[in-house]
């Protein structure tokens, strides 16, 4: 069931399309438009002075993005893939349902992103290479519950979210596979064969 503040994005967001690797904002600009996923996927990195590039967060169809706290972003948000996203102003917001529409989607955003950034945390921190190849597959497939997982993703970017090399993130899947816990059909489709055997490798309860 949607909120009210998700019904003002669907009245006052303009549907805009962006191809594969466009920028839909840049890191340090400012911060005055609230965006949700029609179609597609996209990816937040932050690129950092000695050219290192760690990913922060995936969004699919659906999720709402770019509400930040301060007033600039700090991250840059690029499409993975050809995507449809309504755009709406903050302000717009403000205007049609007053400062509470937007304080609550402030609010929904920020524990949603609080809890994505400590699930990331305790990946980069306490898991090993092939738990965190692992968990990642895991929370895709749980993602889009279907036997076949379509990845928006290339393995670059699961690299740079998951603090590994591409090298590494390669020979982890190989191992997956040779586990007989997921079969990949191409560098971005898998289907899980084995959902307890996937969870043991990802160290999940």
């Amino acid at each position: 069931m949607r909120s009210q503040t998700d019904d003002l994005i669907s009245r006052l967001g303009v549907a805009m399309s962006f191809v594969k690797d466009e920028e839909i904002y840049g890191q340090g600009e400012p911060a005055d438009r609230v965006y949700r996923i029609v179609s597609g996927a996209v990816r937040t990195s932050r690129f950092m002075a000695d050219g290192r590039r760690p990913v922060g967060d995936f969004y699919h169809s659906g999720d709402i993005f770019g509400l930040e706290p301060a007033d600039a972003y700090a991250m840059t948000a690029e499409a993975l893939s050809d995507s449809v996203i309504l755009v709406a102003r903050r302000e717009a917001i403000v205007t049609a349902g007053g400062r509470i529409a937007l304080d609550e989607l402030m609010w929904q955003a920020t524990v949603r992103e609080l809890e994505n950034t400590r699930e990331h945390l305790e990946l980069l921190v306490r898991k090993n290479a092939s738990e965190r190849v692992a968990s990642f597959l895991l929370c895709m497939a749980r993602r889009t519950r279907a036997a076949e997982v379509d990845l928006a993703m290339g393995r670059q970017d699961m690299a740079d979210y998951l603090g590994l090399t591409i090298e590494t993130v390669s020979r982890m899947i190989t191992q997956i596979q040779g586990a007989g816990a997921v079969r990949f059909e191409g560098c971005r489709r898998f289907r899980v064969c084995d959902r307890r055997a996937l969870e043991t490798l990802a160290a999940t309860a």
